[in-house]
């Protein structure tokens, strides 16, 4: 039975592309997949702390030994690490907030990018835990940074992709929603772009 999570991100709320097409495309995978389930994680609505000093030292202790802080904080990560190891899809909403990802993305990635859990170093370098799984990425930007001159400042989609990857998550399909704030028409031909390439991933999905 497949089980997808959804992640969104956006502090757009419900005016985000991101949120909105992300959304949009994990329900309907759902649907075309019979007996799947879908589990959703708003990092806007439902905001993760950032990792303080209670994560970073709680998470080499041994449980017996963590203060309740400690215990509190790497608790988190450990049901967000649940989470996605649970499913076998991942899709992931993100607009971009001074050129890179949102800080409430930022944080889920600092909590699950777990040293020995998620990741692990050995001779051949770094190695990713999470591997099996389909990831749908769909990022969302004002500007155009897929091609032309603000390409090289687009620091959100491969920042993600290396995170994704760093943790064993290499199987990526991207895409992109931008160019939206060059007017209406841009953005509505921006939109129309988008649902035609979402309606191509669902049929390459079944």
């Amino acid at each position: 039975m497949s089980h997808i999570l959804l992640l969104t991100s956006s502090p757009r709320g419900a005016d985000s592309l991101s949120t909105r097409i992300a959304s949009e495309f994990a329900q309907r995978l759902r649907e075309q997949r019979p007996g799947s389930t879908l589990s959703i994680r708003d990092l806007y609505a439902d905001p993760l702390a950032h990792i303080d000093e209670s994560y970073v030292v709680g998470r080499t202790l041994a449980p017996d030994a963590r203060s309740p802080a400690q215990a509190e904080a790497v608790g988190v990560a450990e049901a967000l690490i649940g989470e996605l190891a649970a499913a076998d899809t991942v899709v992931i909403g993100s607009g971009m907030i001074n050129f890179g990802p949102p800080t409430q993305l930022k944080a889920w990635f600092d909590y699950v990018t777990w040293p020995g859990v998620t990741f692990k170093y050995d001779s051949s370098g770094v190695a990713g835990l999470l591997t099996g799984k389909k990831v749908y990425l769909f990022t969302a930007a004002g500007g155009v940074f897929s091609d032309g001159p603000y390409a090289p400042l687009d620091y959100q989609s491969g920042y993600l992709k290396h995170l994704l990857g760093f943790i064993g998550l290499t199987d990526v399909e991207h895409l992109r929603v931008e160019g939206v704030a060059y007017g209406p028409e841009a953005a509505k031909t921006a939109i129309a772009n988008a649902e035609t390439a979402v309606q191509s991933l669902l049929t390459e999905a079944v």
